[in-house]
């Protein structure tokens, strides 16, 4: 489905919420935003001492145990009381708000709850405790939520991270973990970062994206999903390469869709996010070193054991490092069919990145010898980019040809052609062929999976 249908199915969700606030407004896509309501001083000092009060009376072992729904009557009916005994004066609203916000302090993530249950947002950046931005259809606007403090910040962070059994603090400044919905997360703390604690939440979708999702979307064609799907089943290693949001991960659950419910796939992956449906699905994690400094593994000594797992398939989530090496030896050993990620601007960007990861190891491979590696091994690179009005599009698929003397081959196969931008700032433009019949078409053939020849060609 579309991003518009796609976010709708959860609108009635997005406005019966009660912590979503008290306004809400359409905005372009039809959609009904929730907005926050002005917060001064006051309001945060007076929820930061009914929060004392409250955990100075309630048990916080047995509130562990028990749901949201289970003592949210209790909190409610705690904050009245406590409102009174101050002698604050709220109306029912303010009161219910609070309540809210207050559970959210003790059950949730605070300040974040509301944006978590937005079903529009895709990327919450806290930068500070008193700027917190959302992205919402690949745009960033600024939020009029805050936390108290950086301290307040802080205990949201270090929640987050605990429940993965990873750690944040003055050794060990800097640390990716993930949300239960598998939402990615990464935050980084004084000495590194100078003005305070700075957050950053990348959101999945709970029901991850399909095929004709893109579609919709117009991040690509069904010719060319076709075409993908048929990669994928004929077991050739496809490389996605992109900036930074511009959906790399999403392709990837995509593409990793169309593998075989008979085969063993297993998952490298430094915080996992993937969300594979396939049956049989080994999910594997990197882990931190321990606050003496010992028991990391990384993702290459995850690659290395996955060979002696039996995996039909290998899924690295991104190759950043030294396992880029054992990756494509992987793929040069039998172990076809492999996907993976991998941050560059183009084609033959994410090549050179390779190399230089496979430099990494330490191994004093000529040139030459890294280059045929790379080329022997890798069949499709697809470069997918956000566009400038927040759209992600698939920007080329590109064949990995082989090697001509010192340098590796790659012919485009498929393009996004830009032609410009339309009056309301949106990208126009259109998929092409570039009249080039892949070489990979006859592996396609021999896995029999039929390819049309009308698919490469050149259309007015």
């Amino acid at each position: 489905m579309a991003l518009r249908e796609l976010f709708a199915r959860n609108k009635k969700a997005a406005l019966a919420d009660e912590t979503a606030t008290n306004v809400e407004d359409a905005d372009s896509f039809g959609f009904f935003v929730p907005q926050v309501p002005e917060r001064d001083e006051t309001f945060y000092d007076l929820k930061h001492k009914i929060h004392n009060l409250l955990v100075d009376e309630i048990n916080l072992p047995a509130l562990e145990s028990l749901s949201k729904e289970e003592i949210a009557p209790e909190i409610n009916a705690m904050v009245q009381k406590l409102l009174v005994k101050e002698g604050v004066v709220f109306n029912e609203q303010e009161k219910n708000d609070l309540a809210e916000e207050i559970l959210d302090e003790l059950k949730g993530l605070g300040p974040l709850e509301p944006l978590l249950k937005d079903p529009t947002v895709s990327d919450i950046l806290c930068n500070t405790y008193k700027d917190i931005f959302v992205e919402r259809f690949g745009l960033l606007e600024r939020t009029r939520l805050r936390f108290r403090d950086d301290n307040h910040l802080m205990n949201i962070i270090d929640r987050i991270v605990s429940r993965v059994g990873r750690r944040i603090d003055e050794s060990s400044p800097m640390v990716d973990a993930r949300l239960p919905d598998g939402s990615r997360v990464n935050a980084i703390i004084p000495p590194l970062a100078l003005d305070g604690p700075m957050l950053s939440i990348r959101r999945f979708a709970v029901e991850p994206l399909k095929a004709e999702d893109l579609v919709r979307n117009r991040s690509l064609t069904s010719e060319i999903v076709k075409l993908l799907e048929g990669c994928v089943k004929a077991k050739l290693n496809i490389l996605i390469s992109g900036g930074t949001g511009a959906g790399k991960t999403t392709l990837l659950n995509v593409l990793s869709s169309f593998i075989p419910e008979n085969e063993r796939i297993i998952t490298i992956e430094d915080s996992a996010e993937l969300q594979l449906q396939q049956p049989h699905v080994v999910r594997l994690e990197t882990r931190p070193a321990s606050i003496e400094g010992t028991g990391m593994i990384n993702q290459r000594d995850l690659v290395r054991n996955s060979l002696r797992m039996r995996p039909d398939r290998i899924v690295v989530g991104e190759v950043r490092g030294p396992e880029a090496f054992d990756m494509l030896q992987a793929m040069n050993t039998g172990h076809e069919g492999s996907l993976s990620t991998i941050h560059a601007n183009s084609p033959r960007d994410s090549l050179t990145r390779m190399e230089s990861m496979i430099l990494t190891t330490g191994f004093n491979l000529p040139e030459q010898a890294m280059r045929f590696m790379i080329s022997s091994a890798l069949d499709i690179v697809v470069q997918i980019s956000r566009f400038t009005d927040g759209t992600r599009r698939v920007k080329s698929i590109t064949e990995v040809v082989g090697m001509e003397g010192q340098v590796v081959t790659l012919q485009d196969i498929f393009v996004f052609d830009k032609r410009g931008i339309d009056e309301n700032g949106r990208v126009i433009g259109q998929f092409q062929a570039t009249g080039i019949r892949p070489k990979f078409a006859e592996k396609l053939e021999l896995a029999g999976i039929e390819v049309s020849e009308e698919l490469f060609v050149v259309r007015d």
